[in-house]
Formats: C-alpha cells, sequence, structure tokens
C-alpha cells in the first residue's frame, strides 16, 4: 500500500461537474494498492496517517497529528502509484491491485480512518476526477506500508 499525503488548506474531488469530496484544513490522500495488500496494511496505514506530526503547532513546528488538529482527509483512489515507467514509454501496472479487490481495500481504508475519529471525504473509485489542492507548506510525504 502506498500513500501520498500531502497538508492541505482545501482539497476538493469532482466527477461529472458533482463535487464528491471537500475539505478545508487536512490532508489529501492518493491512495494506491497493490496485489498483496491486506487488512494489517491498511490499519497500519491509516494510524500512521493519523498521528504522523505534520501540522504546525502554537510555536510553529510540526508537532501536531491530524487527530490533534481535528482536521479531514479527501481519500482519493489512485491505481496509477503503482505504474512502472522504468522501461518503454508506457507505463505498465501490473503490480497494481485488480480494481474489485483495490476497490474493496480503499473502502476498508476509509472506514479506518473513521473508525480513529477523522472526518473522511472520498473520490469515486474508477471515475475521471479532478483534484483540486492548496498544498499548505509545501507538506507532502510518501508512505509505503511495511510489508
Amino acid at each position: 500500500m502506498k500513500v501520498i499525503i500531502q497538508r492541505s488548506s482545501a482539497g476538493s474531488c469532482e466527477v461529472d461537474g458533482t463535487v464528491t469530496g471537500s475539505i478545508e484544513d487536512g490532508i489529501v490522500a492518493l491512495v494506491g494498492f497493490t496485489h498483496e495488500d491486506t487488512d494489517d496494511d491498511i490499519s497500519w496505514m491509516a494510524e500512521k496517517i493519523v498521528n504522523l506530526r505534520i501540522f504546525e503547532d502554537a510555536g510553529g513546528k510540526m508537532n501536531e497529528s491530524l487527530l490533534d488538529q481535528g482536521g479531514k482527509i479527501l481519500s482519493i483512489p489512485q491505481f496509477t502509484l503503482y505504474g512502472d515507467a522504468g522501461k518503454g514509454r508506457r507505463p505498465n501496472f501490473m503490480q497494481a491491485a485488480a480494481p474489485e479487490k483495490a476497490e474493496s481495500l480503499f473502502e476498508r481504508f476509509n472506514e479506518r480512518l473513521a473508525e480513529k475519529g477523522v472526518d473522511v471525504e472520498t473520490g469515486l473509485f474508477g471515475a475521471e476526477m479532478n483534484i483540486s489542492l492548496t498544498n499548505h507548506g509545501p507538506v507532502t510525504f510518501v508512505l509505503d506500508s511495511p510489508s
């Protein structure tokens, strides 16, 4: 499981002219899955994201988590995180999980985030989405699950 998180002062997802998710002051997360990902990966990643201290405290240091800030997450499915462009001119996506598995994992991931007390907005799995965000900082991290 791979997630790119961006600390954001605003973020939204639009599909066919309809907003499917929108946040202020939180994290925009681009979420990708591979064949081997399990519930353990999902639990680890959800725990890591909500507790990662990437928000500024009163002293201006990155010392507070999403939970400390009461922020929200805009979670966007992104199979291209497992695209391999190392050879040739067309990326291959052989490492990306099959759509049926990935959709189930994406839903469970968002449920885990919500169980931890975070408001979760999402993109629409399998849709062509227009994502807008204002990266605050900028602060961006690439997270890979341990397995």
